[in-house]
């Protein structure tokens, strides 16, 4: 008896930032030569980091600051911004729930409003500190308030669910249209986040200026054990990065590539640039800085949601300034502080001076035991 050959499903390979390498260049500078800058439509930012738009780290005052050390931060206008008059006793209330009953106090603390008139309010309050208003929404309520966030002085939309396409399909609401977002508010927009080439080309083609690349690597997130959803972030942002490059070669048009969370040290961040990144957002280390409004606490945009919680409450601990995570100095070797001078480090070490040549030199290896070889004592603690 011949049995039936069986066709099998196979697994592509995918890889995270501690299973690859970044391979020394042939030219090596000075890593004072290395400027990491990168912008969005017409704003410039000198170094390529983003601050997620997570309650615990972005208020209005927190934006300011990061925009003084030349970077991004992103607004919820969705959290508790947009929700109380006093947000930081909201924060201070998911703070102080217990571990066991956390999960129903967000939920409680989420169910209040959004006030269309808060959240003007908090897009002048973040305008007034001299930063590049920087807001995010979610699909559902991008028609309800990007408008009104750009009247009030936004100048970057961020529109971002745990995934996001071209082409949504729902019973409950309008879908919305990017194309047509894009030309209502005339300012730059931001869609995520997405992990596809596919994906990525159809949203780059409604006219957007940058993209999102990541689903459920944060540290508070947990879409990827909720849902079983995601691909691991070096991977993600190659594909996503190819899309970028297809699209500016077809019609001249160059979108911003920023690789979302995931990260935890400058070695990360570097492996998300070297893959194609044109700049990354992270969460939780602006949550351990001491600026931070959830003061070593931090929870994602979808813990709070009323049916399906896809995030938590973290506990991470305030340990530097804002000035030590970005710049230094650092008193540590984990890599967790200096993330700028990292960044100018790695570029000088394959002799990039700007973030597109860094694209073009770097080259990424399969490296899965890049993080034990050698290391055993590092390992066991006997440092």
């Amino acid at each position: 008896m011949v049995l039936p050959r069986v066709q099998v499903r196979e697994l592509r390979r995918t890889y995270g930032f501690e299973e690859v390498a970044i391979v020394p260049g042939d030219v090596t500078t000075n890593p004072e030569l290395s400027v990491p800058a990168f912008e969005i439509g017409p704003y410039q930012f000198s170094i390529p980091i983003m601050a997620s738009a997570m309650d615990a780290i972005v208020s209005p005052a927190f934006a300011g600051l990061i925009a003084k050390a030349g970077g991004l931060a992103v607004m919820n206008l969705e959290g508790v911004y947009g929700r109380y008059d006093d947000p930081q006793a909201a924060i201070e209330e998911v703070r102080a729930a217990p571990r066991e009953s956390v999960v129903e106090v967000l939920q409680k603390v989420y169910t209040v409003p959004l006030r269309d008139e808060l959240v003007a309010q908090r897009v002048q309050e973040l305008a007034a500190t001299g930063a590049v208003a920087a807001v995010s929404v979610t699909p559902q309520n991008a028609k309800r308030f990007a408008p009104l966030a750009v009247e009030a002085g936004a100048q970057i939309i961020v529109v971002q669910s745990t995934v996001t396409t071209a082409r949504h399909i729902s019973n409950s609401y309008q879908g919305l249209s990017f194309s047509d977002l894009v030309e209502t508010v005339k300012v730059p927009v931001l869609i995520g986040n997405t992990v596809t080439a596919s994906a990525t080309l159809e949203i780059m083609e409604q006219g957007i200026d940058g993209i999102l690349v990541g689903v459920g690597p944060g540290a508070a997130c947990t879409t990827r054990d909720v849902t079983g959803m995601g691909v691991p972030q070096v991977s993600a942002t190659l594909e996503c990065a190819a899309a970028r490059d297809e699209f500016m070669a077809r019609t001249g048009k160059y979108v911003q590539i920023i690789t979302d969370g995931g990260f935890r040290t400058g070695g990360d961040i570097n492996k998300a640039l070297a893959a194609g990144a044109d700049a990354v957002m992270i969460g939780t280390p602006f949550a351990q800085t001491y600026e931070a409004p959830g003061q070593g606490f931090n929870w994602g945009m979808a813990s709070p949601h009323p049916a399906l919680p896809r995030g938590t409450r973290i506990n991470v601990g305030a340990n530097a300034t804002l000035e030590q995570l970005l710049f230094g100095p650092s008193h540590r070797t984990d890599g967790t502080h200096n993330l700028v001078g990292a960044v100018k480090v790695s570029m000088s070490m394959v002799g990039a001076q700007t973030i597109a040549e860094f694209h073009e030199r770097a080259e990424l290896v399969a490296a899965p035991t890049i993080a034990t070889e050698g290391k055993t004592f590092q390992r066991a603690g006997s440092i």
